[in-house]
């Protein structure tokens, strides 16, 4: 996989009635009138026959009282709202949240809540430590459980996991052979590779190593790593592999200066002669660049304005990788 090098800039329970009663029998209002045939004679004064009772279902002590009165029960209460406004809590706690935490006050006048209603939401939050809150201030900040939370999400990606999704979006979208590489200084590793297999494929293999000088990833990642693995790289040597190979330390100072203002790289054929790179750099959770994503492609496909139309994209993907593995920047 080949680093470009210059590149323009991108863009960024209601009470109820209850029927405990027996319900009194209503006596008729109509006049008696004379037997009729077949019928059994009624006796002179004597009271007319009571209407029926009608019949009342047994209750239980334990059932609701809208069951007991007849009614349809109470619809449940909206359990998912009162989820989503726990989570808005914990997540003020952990965007904004210094040192000392944020006080009951905050959080209320932030999200717009009471203070009763914050406390109710977060009590379920410190029970399980996903929050924690000091005795001397009240104030809430992350608790173990948030951190054991992340501990468990870390341990269960990888990064060519993490990148699989986004390098496969990346060919599609883009048309060439997209690489994902770590640094390993003076060099960087290719440890995945999706070809486009209607373009012509690339000389890169996974496990291979290139130079991170003259390399699209290279730089991609050196513009973000210490100046100790600056200074190795260019103890080990910068020779030229092309005539646009970036050979001078100086130079290649400058072009990474530019890489970070821009947020992208580009090998333009400095270490193939006839192949265009664009990469972009991928964070970990501590915000540690742990590898790049990139797009090659022949130089008759990928044209300067090709590139400066990739050079978004690979690192708006590169970004989307980065925040999978929890970098906040």
């Amino acid at each position: 996989m080949s680093t470009p090098e210059h590149g323009p800039e991108p863009v960024d329970g209601s009470a109820s009635t209850r029927v405990d009663q027996p319900i009194r029998p209503v006596e008729s209002t109509h006049a008696v009138g004379p037997a009729h045939a077949g019928a059994s004679p009624r006796a002179a004064g004597a009271a007319p026959a009571a209407a029926p009772t009608p019949a009342v279902a047994p209750t239980r002590p334990d059932e609701p009282d809208d069951a007991r009165a007849g009614r349809a029960p109470a619809p449940p209460r909206n359990q998912s709202a009162s989820l989503r406004r726990a989570l808005a809590v914990l997540e003020q706690v952990r965007d904004h949240a210094a040192a000392e935490g944020l006080s009951l006050t905050e959080l209320a006048d932030t999200l717009g809540l009471s203070k009763s209603t914050v406390l109710r939401l977060a009590q379920p939050l410190l029970d399980t430590g996903l929050l924690s809150r000091d005795r001397r201030h009240g104030h809430f900040r992350l608790g173990p459980g948030a951190l054991a939370l992340g501990q468990a999400y870390l341990a269960g990606i990888d990064l060519r996991t993490a990148a699989a999704e986004e390098a496969h979006r990346l060919m599609r979208e883009a048309g060439g052979t997209v690489h994902l590489c770590v640094p390993d200084a003076p060099h960087i590793v290719y440890i995945d590779k999706v070809e486009n297999e209607t373009a012509v494929r690339m000389a890169s293999r996974i496990g291979s190593r290139a130079p991170m000088y003259c390399t699209a990833v290279g730089k991609a990642m050196l513009a973000w790593l210490p100046e100790d693995v600056f200074a190795q790289v260019v103890e080990a040597g910068l020779p030229t592999v092309t005539t646009r190979t970036l050979t001078d330390p100086g130079l290649l100072r400058t072009e990474l200066a530019r890489i970070r203002n821009r947020g992208y790289s580009v090998d333009d054929r400095e270490n193939e002669p006839e192949v265009r790179c664009v990469a972009a750099p991928i964070f970990d959770h501590n915000d540690v660049v742990v590898g790049a994503l990139s797009v090659s492609g022949l130089t008759s496909r990928v044209t300067a304005a090709r590139v400066r139309e990739l050079g978004p994209a690979v690192a708006a993907a590169a970004l989307r990788v980065s925040r999978t593995l929890g970098a906040t920047r």
